[in-house]
């Protein structure tokens, strides 16, 4: 079978694991490799980032960028889960309205979350959500992550129950669940997230992502016109060349000299490219 190698932007639909759309694709591609740049859970749909073949070895230098989304909060109850999946309870105090746009201000920046019993986050060996299932419960270390945006999009402050619509740019790690889990909080009732798209994901967008069904047909044709290039995602990588003979000894994992040397970029993650402009490796720029 035809080896593939390269990034695919695919749309994750609603109720669908990110672990399963990579087995449906890898079901279409034999023995090749697949993996994806970020987990999406099941009730969320958007931008899901596959790698396939030898781009998964490039995954740990394109998921550290920033990221996207648009959610919907339902307030006046929480959820073991921090959404609409797990089991909801109702908080009888009432919402302090009057505080909404300060409490969001409050979110913007460097914070610290508390990761959710129900994520993949590792204690002591496992999954969070593994103890979560044996009902054991222990306390996650905070994390530090990075709002970059939280921008109101609309609400109905007058529903029952009322319902508020994010826009969040975030870092890496950011649980968009236990941010709406903690503005409930900060506001005096409760909320839990009800509904989640991630717009983008570095430079994958959700206005040029592919249905799954759709890369999957396309996948099963040997039509391979929407797999995207290995170096797709690390255009914020600065891009340097090697030449010759020093090409060979790359391919064999050994320090090559290359051109140009950014200024101040020593230990810095770079592209190493070829004559032709391809990507041949990725690495960290040395001074000798």
């Amino acid at each position: 079978m035809h080896k593939v190698h390269g990034f695919l932007n695919v749309h994750k639909p609603v109720g669908m694991t990110s672990f399963a759309v990579v087995k449906r694709i890898r079901g279409c591609l034999g023995r090749s490799r697949v993996g994806h740049l970020g987990t999406l859970d099941p009730m969320a749909e958007g931008v899901l980032p596959v790698a396939l073949g030898q781009a998964t070895r490039l995954i740990e230098f394109a998921s550290d960028v920033r990221k996207g989304y648009r959610a919907e909060a339902t307030l006046g109850a929480i959820s073991d889960t921090q959404d609409a999946w797990g089991c909801v309870t109702p908080v009888p105090a009432r919402c302090d309205f009057s505080r909404l746009d300060e409490v969001l201000a409050g979110f913007v920046g460097e914070i610290e979350q508390v990761p959710p019993m129900h994520s993949a986050v590792h204690h002591r060996g496992e999954r969070l959500y593994e103890l979560a299932r044996r009902g054991e419960s222990v306390q996650p270390a905070p994390r530090r992550v990075t709002i970059y945006r939280l921008q109101l999009l609309g609400a109905e402050l007058e529903a029952s129950p009322p319902r508020l619509w994010l826009e969040v740019e975030c870092s890496k790690g950011t649980y968009i669940r236990t941010l709406c889990h903690d503005i409930g909080l900060r506001l005096g009732c409760g909320a839990y997230l009800s509904a989640l798209t991630r717009v983008f994901s570095g430079p994958f967008h959700l206005d040029e992502a592919l249905p799954l069904d759709e890369v999957l047909a396309r996948l099963r044709a040997r039509d391979y016109s929407c797999v995207l290039p290995v170096d797709f995602p690390l255009q914020h990588l600065a891009a340097v060349q090697a030449t010759g003979e020093w090409l060979e000894r790359l391919g064999h994992g050994h320090a090559v000299p290359v051109t140009p040397f950014p200024a101040g970029a020593e230990g810095a993650v770079v592209r190493v490219n070829g004559p032709d402009g391809r990507l041949r490796a990725v690495g960290h720029l040395e001074w000798h």
